[in-house]
């Protein structure tokens, strides 16, 4: 197994463990929180959040991982380790139809229509449009947190499985 292989290997892995992590955090934490602070908070905050989130840091794991993973398969078939690449191939499915192209159609529409809602000054007009918001929003980031775990498991077996057919 050359480098190059066991760079890419390595880099799908990280770069599904780190999608996989921020679509973690908000399951177990960030919007937990955000559901026990005043909802007019909640939205302020949520919009602040879906304002900064797209940048060059965020950039790579969300827009790159499917790739990465793809180009792993791709090079791993190509090397002869077909088994191997099959795994990379799918996490990349998996992360592209589960993780990315869910959250633009459905978690990134939902942020637009938030942003443009102009938080209310009555706390229960607030809490229902927060409720509202949260409740689908979460539903919706779980599955694509177990998308991008999903991508993150099939990339470790990958690796795993191109280990054990090197040593073959």
């Amino acid at each position: 197994m050359s480098g190059f292989v066991a760079g890419l290997s390595t880099l799908s892995i990280l770069f599904c463990g780190a999608i996989f992590g921020f679509f973690y955090a908000w399951v177990c934490s960030t919007m937990w929180g955000l559901d026990q602070a005043d909802p007019r908070v909640a939205i302020q905050a949520m919009q602040a959040m879906n304002a900064s989130v797209r940048n060059v840091v965020f950039f790579p794991a969300f827009f790159l991982t499917p790739v990465i993973l793809a180009l792993t398969a791709l090079v791993l078939w190509l090397k002869g380790f077909g088994p191997a690449g099959f795994w990379f191939g799918a996490g990349a499915a998996a992360y592209l139809f589960g993780g990315m192209i869910l959250t633009m159609t459905i978690n990134v529409p939902m942020n637009e229509a938030l942003a443009a809602t102009a938080v209310p000054e009555d706390v229960e007009q607030a809490r229902e449009i927060w409720r509202a918001y949260s409740e689908r929003w979460q539903m919706w980031n779980q599955i694509r947190t177990l998308a991008s775990g999903a991508a993150l498991a099939m990339a470790a077996y990958g690796a795993l499985r191109l280990n054990l057919d090197k040593a073959l």
